[in-house]
C-alpha cells in the first residue's frame, strides 16, 4: 500500500473559503507555537480528546466538515493546527510527536491529515517532503482543495517558500492511544501565542 493518498477536490469550493477567511480571522492566529523546525510560520493548535469533538466544533465550528472528513475512527487524541507560509517560511525534516510535551511515552501518530487550504497561484517553493529514513517517497506540490493522508512515522518536511503570498493548510496529527497514555493528553487544550 502506498505511504500517503490524496483526494482532490476535497470540499465544496463555498467550504474552502468559509474556512480560509475564518482560520486568518481568529484571534489565536498569530506566530506558531510549533518548535525550531517550523521557521516563520503561523498558527495555533487543538489538542483533543474523541469525547471532546463536540466540543471543538461548537468553538470552532468552521473545522467541521474537515473533522467529519478526515477524523479516522481508530484514532482517540489528536493534535489539529492551521499552519500558514510566506516568503521565507520552511519546515525542516521532522516525525510528528506533538502530544509527546503531555504524555512522553507518546509514539509517532497513526497517520496525519492535511487539507490545502489556500496556495497562491505560481507558488515558487513550498513543496511537502515525505520520507522514511533517509529515502524519498513523495515529493508533493500542494493545490488548494487537495486532502493529504500519510503514514504519521513518516519524516516530512516543507520546502522554503520562495514567493510572495501565504500558503495555509490545516494539519491533523492523529493518534491510537493507550488507556494510561490517553489519561495524560487533555480532553481539550488551546496552544496559542496570541493574548486571550
Amino acid at each position: 500500500m502506498p505511504a500517503h493518498s490524496l483526494v482532490t477536490p476535497a470540499f465544496p469550493p463555498a467550504y474552502l473559503a468559509q474556512l480560509r477567511r475564518a482560520i486568518r480571522a481568529s484571534p489565536y492566529f498569530t506566530a506558531n507555537t510549533l518548535n525550531r523546525d517550523f521557521v516563520k510560520t503561523r498558527g495555533f493548535s487543538v489538542v483533543f480528546r474523541a469525547a471532546a469533538r463536540a466540543r471543538v466544533e461548537r468553538e470552532f465550528p468552521f473545522f467541521q466538515a474537515y473533522l467529519a472528513r478526515a477524523l479516522r475512527a481508530d484514532c482517540n487524541a489528536f493534535y489539529l493546527n492551521p499552519l500558514e507560509l510566506e516568503r521565507g517560511s520552511r519546515v525542516d525534516p521532522h516525525v510528528d510527536r506533538s502530544l509527546r510535551s503531555y504524555c512522553p511515552t507518546v509514539v509517532t501518530p497513526t497517520a496525519v491529515s492535511v487539507l490545502y487550504v489556500d496556495v497562491p497561484a505560481g507558488m515558487d517553493g513550498g513543496e511537502l517532503v515525505l520520507a522514511r529514513g533517509k529515502r524519498e517517497l513523495a515529493r508533493i506540490r500542494p493545490r488548494a482543495n487537495t486532502l493529504l493522508e500519510f503514514e504519521g512515522d513518516l519524516t516530512h518536511s516543507i520546502e522554503r517558500v520562495e514567493s510572495e503570498g501565504a500558503r495555509l493548510s490545516l494539519v491533523c496529527e492523529q493518534y491510537a492511544l493507550t488507556e494510561e497514555e490517553l489519561e495524560a493528553v487533555p480532553e481539550y487544550a488551546l496552544e496559542s501565542r496570541a493574548r486571550y
